[in-house]
């Protein structure tokens, strides 16, 4: 369970045998990986092989081109396959930059204090593909709970609660279509991919990590 005070170093994951929902607590500094599947894992920049271009990522989350460089400089939501060195040089950012793009929307859109959605961009880029796909982000405006069943959406919404409910799975679907119908980039060749669909790669992924 995390820590009531938020301070920084606060623990985002479950402690063993504990059920939720739980509120999301912690500060904008680092952010955690799980091994082979989160940013920073794997060759390269975050092992990435397709990255989105700052354009494509806007398209995908529906925010603008300054919401998206003003999170990247202050920190909300970082490019992770490859940042922005200096002039000319283009960001490029993963499949799971571009649904956390659309969920930091999303929050802001209802009214979550930044401090909050920080703590929760800081939780969904520490969990993997599989949590992440099963994953609901509730919130009563002051705090986020994350609720990984039905039940816990349940529990709590009866106890006053949640009033604004993220379902990530759904918002990574949509993102998945959205890219599928924009160009990616090949991080290794530069080529530009027209109507690459990222699922195809997100299976390949679960693949490689089942053998």
């Amino acid at each position: 369970m995390s820590s009531a005070d938020g301070t920084a170093g606060s623990s985002l994951g479950r402690v063993s045998g504990e059920s939720g929902p739980y509120p999301l607590h912690g500060s904008g500094g680092d952010f955690g990986t799980d091994a082979g599947t989160g940013p920073g894992s794997g060759p390269g920049a975050a092992g990435e092989v397709v990255g989105y271009r700052g354009p494509t990522a806007c398209a995908a989350a529906g925010i603008t081109y300054r919401q998206l460089d003003y999170w990247a400089r202050t920190g909300l939501v970082e490019p992770s396959v490859r940042p922005a060195y200096g002039s000319g040089t283009q960001r490029l950012y993963s499949f799971r930059d571009v649904v956390v793009l659309k969920i930091v929307k999303r929050f802001l859109d209802t009214g979550v204090a930044l401090q909050n959605i920080r703590a929760a961009v800081q939780h969904l880029r520490a969990r993997g593909f599989r949590d992440l796909e099963r994953m609901t982000l509730m919130s009563d405006g002051a705090t986020v709970y994350e609720c990984s069943s039905p039940d816990e959406v349940v529990d709590l919404l009866q106890g006053g609660q949640g009033v604004f409910g993220i379902a990530v799975g759904v918002v990574w679907r949509d993102v998945e279509a959205a890219l599928a119908q924009l160009h990616g980039e090949r991080v290794d060749t530069g080529e530009t991919l027209v109507g690459h669909n990222p699922g195809d790669e997100l299976a390949r992924r679960r693949r490689d990590r089942a053998v």
